[in-house]
């Protein structure tokens, strides 16, 4: 005998997986697509080893927060909701703080301020609110390696970039050799916004051909 009841609603696909690791680290990526985090990635990526050491210094922290954030989810209360956030955020910039310091005081005293401002960086704290806070730890940190390696990614692209043309180095050593004459206006605030823009330019393009290369 059948039942007569109503049709069940399809299931919900599971969040996690590849697909939201891609939406991170390329479809959604937070810096060319969502616009976020632009203070650092402007400010101190005039060099590789800055770039990519706020990178991962902001990779640690969305690792850590959004696996934190899942963890408690059900045991804060709407009302100091953010402020719990805030606290655990701000906990884990502290470990990186400290890491960094004992990793290379010198890229520590370069990254100045920006290091303790990831508290208020605008992807781990979003990451938390729209992803962590809804979803079991495993998806949350899939969520926090797309998103992170993302950032990683685009800020360490402009490192490269304007090195590599401002200073002629990569990383310290030199590239082109001594009769090259440095572009130094990369490595100059009007530089990071130039070459940011001509990244994202060529991302949005690449995102619109694929799409329309879909059937």
């Amino acid at each position: 005998m059948h039942s007569h009841g109503t049709t069940p609603a399809p299931q919900q696909p599971h969040a996690g997986g590849w697909n939201t690791f891609l939406q991170g680290l390329w479809k959604e990526n937070p810096v060319f697509i969502q616009v976020l985090g632009m203070c650092p990635t402007l400010a101190v990526s005039n060099s590789v080893v800055n770039a990519v050491s706020m990178g991962l210094a902001t990779l640690f922290v969305l690792l850590m927060s959004n696996l934190a954030v899942s963890l408690v989810r059900r045991l804060i209360p709407d009302q100091i909701r953010i402020a719990t956030f805030i606290v655990i955020i701000a906990t884990f910039v502290t470990v990186a703080e400290y890491l960094l310091q004992a990793v290379s005081v010198e890229v520590y005293q370069a990254l100045g301020a920006y290091v303790p401002l990831i508290v208020v960086n605008c992807i781990i704290l979003g990451r938390a609110e729209s992803f962590a806070s809804k979803n079991p730890p495993l998806p949350s940190l899939v969520d926090a390696l797309g998103m992170g390696l993302g950032f990683v990614v685009a800020i360490s692209s402009m490192g490269v970039l304007r090195e590599v043309l401002g200073a002629g180095t990569f990383m310290g050593w030199p590239v082109f050799g001594e009769r090259f004459e440095p572009w130094v206006i990369f490595v100059l605030p009007g530089g990071g916004f130039f070459v940011l823009g001509a990244l994202m330019l060529g991302v949005v393009a690449i995102n619109n051909r694929t799409k329309r290369g879909t059937p």
